[in-house]
């Protein structure tokens, strides 16, 4: 997991990390020159970004959200402030009073928001704990001039170009999609369809749990990143391990890997909540 655990370990894992030149790549924004504004590369900058206790975020938004409806903030499950969700479980409908600090394009802080709700959090299939806020995306807006990103619709290509976005670390890592591995195995839990990253470029660490993996094309949501195997072990915690279709075990020493977020869609209804109960919903549903 790519959870922040101790500064100690954290700081000398970001020394090795801006010291190797085949480490990764950190995009700092500068302040705009006078004149007139010019848009960001999408992946470039800090839009939408948040910053936890422990973890990365994002401000998210679905295609078809409305300025008027409540917010969402996009992490890992293994960032639920309740801890890590055990196999198998799937958190749901919880509150939840937490909050979160959000960014400006220039990674400046732009101030809190705050959770009323845990909609959905698990590490079952998936890595992604998803908030309810309570303020809307316009009230954000108005209050903090801070945008949303929109979650993409449909799963990445490999060769795609992508960022990881880091609120905590206010750090950018640019490469491109890898692969699809059909199945990511780390302790105990199952990871289904994960997004691999072409390194070098990507070689994330403890505190970037949660970032976005921003589409550097459409400026979309394809992922949230969420683990790497630090130390070559088979399958164990921090160490996960790909199993291909057939069941063959591969371990990948450095590698690094995010969530897909497209599943997401597959569970909404028409009025922008999650049914576990739908039809095709490819999200993990409770087992009591």
């Amino acid at each position: 997991m790519r959870l922040f655990r101790t500064l100690a370990a954290t700081t000398v894992a970001l020394s090795a990390a801006l010291l190797g030149s085949s480490q990764a790549l950190a995009v700092e924004v500068s302040p705009q020159a006078s004149g007139p504004a010019v848009a960001a590369a999408p992946g470039t900058d800090y839009t939408g970004i948040a910053a936890l206790s422990n973890c990365s975020g994002s401000l998210v938004r679905y295609a078809g959200s409305l300025s008027t409806d409540p917010a969402l903030i996009l992490t890992n499950g293994h960032c639920y402030e309740g801890g890590m969700p055990s196999p198998g479980q799937v958190i749901v409908n919880r509150s939840s009073t937490r909050s979160f600090t959000l960014l400006r394009p220039s990674s400046s802080n732009a101030g809190t928001v705050r959770a009323n709700r845990v909609l959905y959090s698990t590490m079952t299939k998936t890595d992604i704990t998803l908030y309810r806020l309570t303020e809307t995306y316009a009230a954000i807006k108005s209050r903090l001039n801070v945008d949303p990103l929109t979650l993409a619709q449909a799963a990445p290509a490999n060769g795609a170009g992508m960022a990881v976005v880091s609120g905590y670390w206010k750090r950018i890592y640019t490469c491109s999609v890898q692969a699809t591995i059909p199945e990511l195995r780390e302790g105990g839990w199952v990871f289904k369809s994960s997004i691999k990253y072409l390194q070098p470029g990507c070689e994330t660490i403890g505190g970037t749990s949660g970032s976005p993996i921003v589409s550097t094309s459409t400026g979309e949501v394809i992922g949230v990143n969420n683990t790497g195997n630090e130390d070559g072990e088979r399958c164990t915690l921090n160490n996960p391990c790909e199993v291909d279709a057939n069941g063959n075990i591969t371990v990948d020493q450095g590698a690094a890997y995010g969530q897909q977020t497209w599943w997401l869609y597959t569970c909404l209804t028409a009025t922008r909540t999650l049914d576990l109960n739908k039809s095709g919903c490819l999200l993990a549903r409770p087992t009591r």
